[in-house]
């Protein structure tokens, strides 16, 4: 298997037979040229993955070597192999760009060791930016599925204030997106290559969401055993998103106030000033508004976050969203699963539009995603489908019709969740019921009795 390319530059034919002979049957695939003019030449015209350079050549010095390729082709490590009296210059050279330097006479393993360790760096250094380039297209504004007047609104909305400083707040019910929205504003902003820190304003407790946000210095508190970065100076250069700002009490709201105010903060315990270079988004499900008059949410602070306000509607006042969101959700899960499901039946997609998902576009990929483990051929069916049935549900007159209406609806209740743990466990288990029966902690035959009382076949 091929380590790398590497390409020798050096005037002495000792050291570049040597190398090679080193080198090639470690795996690495070897060429060398004996001055830097020849081996710029060969760069313009073969792929290197690392050049070993000499500094001192007849042509053409090695550091002008190091700058035309690291300017030509950042991508390629080089290493600088220096002779007595020349370790200045390799210094120099790091400077400019080099990995490392070798200094003759140096050992074979020394050469693999140092080869090896410069390839590895440059393999990791590119799949970093492959995968930081890869995030930046999962969220580039494009990829919010939707071609409805009111989420063309949202991508709008998005691409006026991401290549912006100002602070955000989305609103909107669960499951609409909040957080897609946010990643989209930061991935399209010039904070792109900046950290996309999530603070979860509804899982962490209260008592510990200070030290959290500020960090802390050692001793500050009871277990403080050393000085912890909080997430504000983790988020440095990129972007700080807030989801579920409405549950965050009083005393913090405050000191995040200062922070949006003023830039700074100082950590929990500590006197020290920080400078925090970060951008704000902030997200919720609730009436900000409703909560300023309640005397839960600070008016200043609203006022604050609200500076550009997005909004994201439900998936029941966008509907005609549904066929697309469908279809995305269709591939993705397809893929994921290694099946061939690339259609949905008109009557299946009549049950879609006949719902008013509570959940918004999460509750709809998780049906989508359930239908798709469900699915025997390439098509969606109805059967495929799983969601609650709507009908009208008459007030009850008096006491012995609320009970009846209470008992229907529980056992009604009951008969979907049954059905849905069935037919998840049998799609989990490819339709085999002895292994659906035992992953569940059931017996065959009580197992058996349900998808006959479902009327669940194959």
């Amino acid at each position: 298997m091929e380590k790398g390319r590497v390409l020798i530059i050096d005037d002495d034919e000792i050291v570049r037979r040597s190398c090679e002979k080193v080198l090639a049957p470690e795996g690495f695939l070897v060429a060398s040229v004996a001055g830097g003019k020849d081996g710029l030449k060969i760069l313009s015209k073969k792929p290197f993955d690392l050049v070993l350079t000499d500094l001192r050549m007849p042509d053409m010095d090695g550091i002008d070597v190091l700058k035309k390729v690291k300017e030509a082709w950042p991508d390629i490590e080089v290493i600088v192999i220096t002779g007595y009296g020349t370790i200045k210059s390799a210094i120099e050279a790091i400077r400019y760009g080099a990995y490392d330097y070798l200094e003759k006479p140096f050992s074979p393993e020394e050469l693999i060791n140092v080869v090896s360790r410069a390839l590895e760096r440059r393999n990791l250094l590119l799949e970093n930016t492959r995968l930081r380039q890869e995030i930046q297209a999962l969220y580039r504004v494009e990829n919010i599925v939707g071609t409805s007047k009111a989420i063309q609104r949202v991508f709008n909305l998005i691409a006026t204030v991401a290549p912006t400083e100002g602070t955000v707040l989305i609103t909107g019910e669960s499951g609409t997106g909040k957080e897609l929205v946010a990643r989209a504003i930061h991935y399209n902003s010039p904070r792109r290559e900046g950290p996309f820190i999530v603070v979860d304003c509804g899982t962490i407790p209260d008592n510990l969401m200070e030290a959290e946000l500020f960090g802390y210095i050692k001793g500050a508190f009871t277990g403080a055993s050393e000085t912890q970065k909080g997430l504000i100076e983790v988020a440095r250069k990129g972007t700080l998103f807030f989801d579920e700002i409405g549950n965050l009490n009083l005393p913090l709201q405050a000191k995040l106030l200062r922070l949006i105010q003023e830039r700074e903060f100082r950590p929990v315990g500590g006197r020290e000033i920080i400078k925090a270079d970060i951008r704000i988004i902030a997200a919720t499900n609730k009436d900000l508004l409703l909560l300023v008059k309640e005397g839960s949410f600070r008016e200043d602070l609203f006022y604050r976050l609200n500076v550009f306000p997005i909004f994201m509607p439900p998936l029941r006042e966008r509907k005609e969203d549904i066929p697309v969101l469908t279809e995305y959700f269709l591939r993705k899960y397809s893929k994921d699963l290694g099946k061939r499901v690339s259609y949905i039946s008109a009557e299946a997609m009549k049950e879609l539009f006949s719902y008013d998902w509570p959940g918004n576009i999460r509750e709809l990929e998780n049906v989508i995603h359930r239908a798709v483990i469900l699915a025997r051929g390439d098509t969606l069916r109805p059967e495929d489908i799983i969601i609650p049935k709507t009908e009208d549900i008459k007030v009850p007159r008096n006491l012995r019709e609320l009970k009846e209406t209470k008992k229907r609806l529980k056992a009604r209740s009951i008969e979907g969740i049954e059905r849905s743990f069935i037919l998840d466990a049998l799609g989990r288990n490819d339709w085999n019921i002895s292994r659906a029966a035992a992953e569940v902690g059931m017996q065959r035959t009580n197992f058996h009795s349900l998808m006959k009382k479902y009327g669940i076949r194959r």
